[in-house]
């Protein structure tokens, strides 16, 4: 469990707050090592989830998903009403942690992404029956400087966990292909991947910027009979298309799989 405890701030714009107090219990700390440093900052370590959640007003379940029901047994009985409950663990659903919680908790699922540590990521929320609409803009506020922060209904966490979650890994992938093929024509592999990079990071940016459709971007950048277009026809005689596409569905569904084991073992 990773506890944030926030409350509104001495600025005037209701929509900022500061952080109070953070506390990292001990499996974060030992998995990444990171005590020392967060030490530093003056963020308080504990060993203790109980003690976290006692000390915090917005705790975050950063669990896998077969962990959630043990974690939320544990620290159940301290949960307040004061409490907000965010959960990150892949298709773990609302109805599943409302049920593991004292009634009428508040809780929000959320779903972010790895770009998060570069402040570039793209997170999807959704409240709980007992969330309020100050609650998520509480979230909103907390995250903001992890990128896009979004709202929606429940039903599109799991999309988001297939498109984003997991869509970055499928960028990556296709990016390596990209620096691959350039070391395949000549070119010495540090400078490929340092180019396929940026490329990604460019195309990205422009498309965020612009608004345009992708396919608008992509007629822009085709010329008649040029070597865009030959290398597009070869890309779709691959399927990248319907293998994209494909891999967003699987991902989805696995997420969904997920929830469902989570949902069963929680009723055992």
């Amino acid at each position: 469990v990773l506890a944030l405890c926030a409350s509104a701030s001495t600025n005037p714009a209701p929509t900022h707050f500061q952080f109070l107090r953070i506390q990292l219990t001990t499996w974060l700390m030992h998995v990444y090592n990171i005590s020392p440093c967060f030490q530093e900052l003056g963020i308080a370590v504990t060993h203790s989830n109980i003690e976290a959640i006692c000390g915090s007003d917005v705790v975050f379940v950063a669990v896998k998903p077969h962990l959630v029901p043990l974690v939320l047994n544990e620290i159940s009985q301290h949960v307040t009403d004061r409490h907000i409950i965010v959960s990150v663990a892949a298709g773990v659903t609302l109805a599943t942690l409302e049920e593991l919680l004292p009634e009428n908790s508040v809780v929000i699922r959320l779903m972010p992404n790895l770009p998060c540590v570069v402040q570039e990521g793209a997170l999807l929320f959704t409240r709980g029956s007992h969330a309020k609409q100050e609650d998520g803009a509480l979230l909103r506020s907390l995250l903001h400087h992890c990128g896009l922060v979004e709202e929606g209904p429940e039903a599109w966490i799991d999309i988001h966990t297939g498109v984003s979650g997991s869509g970055v890994a499928f960028v990556y992938l296709f990016a390596e292909a990209l620096a691959e093929g350039a070391v395949k024509m000549g070119m010495p592999s540090a400078l490929a991947h340092s180019i396929a990079s940026q490329t990604v990071l460019g195309a990205g940016r422009l498309l965020r910027d612009s608004g345009k459709h992708p396919a608008q971007l992509r007629s822009e950048v085709c010329t008649p009979g040029g070597t865009t277009i030959y290398g597009l026809h070869t890309l779709e005689q691959g399927g990248l298309r319907a293998s994209t596409m494909s891999a967003v569905e699987s991902a989805t569904e696995r997420a969904r799989e997920l929830g469902r084991k989570s949902a069963a073992g929680s009723r055992k």
